[in-house]
């Protein structure tokens, strides 16, 4: 791992409240017989990033109670039903101070997007003014790697469900695509539908 890697703090968005799961909070859907925010967080750290802040909302509280998240920064959204805008701003707000150089952002609902993909996107930083996508047969994707040089921008430009998206795509020319669909699957679990999709 080069100093600059180790310097990259995951960011793991896990506030959603499921409105269309009926109000079962994502963060506690359980996949492989652990909660996805468990999962996800121990994906991050698998890829290589020593730091990781989980940012919370739905149900923050029986989260805490429920799932290990030993070693991790737990950073509450109170306004997380305002859509992940807000939470992404909250993850890089709370990275102020930690002397990272880049956030790899990822999404607690994409639970076929493992420690491999995280990987490859993570060894794509070369400074703070790095912008890297994974890419799924070419289409952008999660995660995101995010430069420090970026995160004011993002936060300005993140609200209600956007996330960094409209950051991402008025800086599409410098976004390095890395491409991850030998690796992973990027399917989101949103729907009653996608909870087959757990394991």
């Amino acid at each position: 791992m080069t100093h600059t890697e180790a310097q990259v703090a995951g960011v793991l968005l896990a506030a959603g409240g499921g409105r269309r799961l009926g109000g079962r909070p994502k963060a506690l859907l359980t996949h492989r017989g652990r909660p996805l925010v468990e999962h996800a967080a121990e994906s991050l750290r698998a890829a290589g990033c020593t730091r990781v802040h989980v940012v919370l909302g739905a149900a923050a509280d029986a989260v805490r109670e429920r799932v290990r998240l030993d070693g991790c920064v737990v950073v509450v959204n109170p306004d997380w039903e305002r859509g992940m805008g807000g939470s992404l701003r909250a993850g890089l707000d709370s990275l102020a101070g930690t002397g990272a150089r880049a956030a790899l952002v990822c999404l607690v609902d994409q639970p076929g997007i493992g420690e491999r993909a995280l990987a490859r996107v993570l060894a794509s930083c070369e400074d703070e003014t790095s912008l890297a996508s994974a890419a799924y047969e070419g289409r952008r994707g999660h995660p995101v790697l995010l430069g420090a040089a970026h995160w004011a921008g993002v936060a300005a430009t993140a609200t209600g469900d956007r996330g960094a998206r409209g950051y991402l795509t008025a800086h599409e020319e410098e976004i390095r695509l890395v491409e991850c669909g030998d690796v992973a699957r990027p399917y989101d679990i949103d729907t009653v539908d996608d909870l087959a999709r757990l394991e």
